[in-house]
């Protein structure tokens, strides 16, 4: 896993988690900069697991492999999921989701970095 795009991952998850609460507390639904923003995101999740994939296919592997791996795997499918509820849910609740999504990613992606790094 390479650190800088871990930490640019988190704070990419702050600013969308950030946004959501502010669009939820002013009564707004999701709009497009939102899902233009989870996007992004889920670009970089990919390209963080094709690197940690990489990675674990030459020989080197995170200090427990299974919790690694399923961090990985849910932090892929966290904003898929979100995008689609957020979208049904058209009214402050909706931005409300995607700022819950967005701090559970943030939250796994640094796990995903303390994991690799054997510092947990």
């Amino acid at each position: 896993m390479i650190g800088p795009l871990a930490t640019g991952l988190i704070v990419l998850a702050l600013v969308i988690t950030l946004y959501g609460v502010v669009a939820a507390v002013r009564d707004r639904p999701m709009n497009v900069p939102l899902l233009v923003l989870l996007g992004v995101l889920e670009l970089g999740l990919v390209i963080q697991a094709g690197l940690a994939i990489a990675g674990m296919a030459r020989g080197e592997t995170p200090h427990e492999t299974a919790t690694f791996i399923g961090y990985l795997a849910g932090g892929l499918v966290v904003p898929p999921v979100a995008v689609f509820w957020g979208l049904g849910e058209r009214s402050r609740w909706g931005p409300a989701v995607i700022a819950v999504a967005g701090f559970t990613v943030c939250v796994m992606v640094g796990r995903l970095l303390q994991l690799w790094q054997g510092t947990a």
